[in-house]
């Protein structure tokens, strides 16, 4: 079978390789085997490659976060899911035509679910599910603000806030991204700069908003916690600066803020398997029906991974880059 290896850390376009390897075998007890029918090219996996992630296992190593695939062979014990199911995988190394992991690792979706949503519901949909509600009790009316609103995150929480009734104020690099954001159901946009905490209080009316939510780090930090009422909650959960979050002493101290970190590993294990699979069939359910989504720019074969990685590295890209590792999907 073919899969996606590194067996050195550089750009990725470069250091990953599409490689023949065994078969992964028949599934024991307590395992499943899935055929990987889509998987995308997060920004994680491209930290992965270049060996600044927070995980760096021994080399050569398969990346991929996420993927969705259908059960071909269940083992002994295995009833959650069964030959045909569609099926994400809690666990990583997913570049690859074919898997065989721990019964309990997949989680079963949808019957008909979009397959290219699908291949993008393991990350960010509970990742921003968990954002609104892991760390402030949000009530209907209140305000939120975040960054990098137009990624694949920002889009879902405005999707996700809007089913709350919480009001989102969205800040992005450039105002193009106003009307698509507004569709979408947002509440408030802004373009980020100095006087970030002014152009949101206008926006806004001065509402307070208790809770910020960063993809960016670095300076970007410092002006959301500007935008907070005393006591709100900036959650760090990126850093597309490269740049460790700052925050001014007079938020931390005088405002009485908090700055917390967030991955969705620690937030998914506070709570129990079957607890998981509920969150996973619910925003399964809204991806199917239409409510969430996230747009695909293209999708590549997994003989052309390179490409596919080059090109979800450019910028002012419409949507993923994905790659169908046994060809054609439907």
């Amino acid at each position: 079978m073919k899969r996606v290896d590194i067996d050195r850390y550089g750009a990725p376009e470069d250091v990953a390789r599409c490689v023949e390897v065994a078969e992964v075998g028949a599934p024991g007890a307590g395992e499943v085997v899935f055929d990987v029918l889509l998987f995308p090219i997060n920004p994680a996996d491209v930290s992965f490659c270049r060996g600044t992630y927070r995980l760096r296992p021994p080399l050569p190593a398969t990346p991929g976060a996420e993927c969705v695939g259908r059960v071909s062979a269940v083992g002994a014990g295995v009833t959650h899911v069964k030959p045909g199911d569609l099926v994400i995988n809690l666990q990583r190394e997913n570049w690859a035509q074919r898997r065989r992991v721990k019964g309990d690792d997949v989680i079963p979706i949808p019957a008909g679910m979009d397959l290219q949503q699908a291949a993008m519901l393991r990350i960010n949909p509970p990742t921003a599910l968990l954002l609104l509600s892991d760390f402030v009790d949000l009530k209907p009316g209140d305000w939120i603000i975040q960054n990098v609103a137009n990624s694949a995150v920002g889009r879902l929480v405005i999707r996700l806030a809007l089913a709350l009734n919480v009001r989102t104020a969205n800040v992005v690099r450039r105002a193009a991204l106003f009307d698509e954001l507004k569709t979408l159901g947002a509440d408030a946009c802004v373009v980020d700069g100095p006087d970030l905490a002014e152009a949101v209080k206008a926006k806004t009316g001065g509402a307070p908003i208790r809770l910020a939510l960063d993809a960016v780090s670095g300076q970007a930090t410092a002006r959301l916690s500007g935008c907070l009422a005393e006591g709100g909650v900036v959650v760090n959960y990126g850093s597309m600066s490269g740049e460790d979050p700052v925050m001014s002493r007079a938020g931390l101290i005088g405002g009485g803020q908090k700055l917390v970190g967030f991955i969705l590993g620690r937030g998914l294990a506070t709570r129990s398997l079957e607890q998981v699979r509920g969150i996973y069939a619910e925003l399964g359910r809204q991806v199917k029906d239409g409510y969430l989504s996230a747009p695909v720019e293209k999708v590549y074969p997994i003989e052309e991974v390179k490409a596919a990685l080059a090109h979800a590295q450019r910028g002012a890209r419409s949507g993923k880059i994905l790659v169908a590792p046994n060809g054609a999907v439907s």
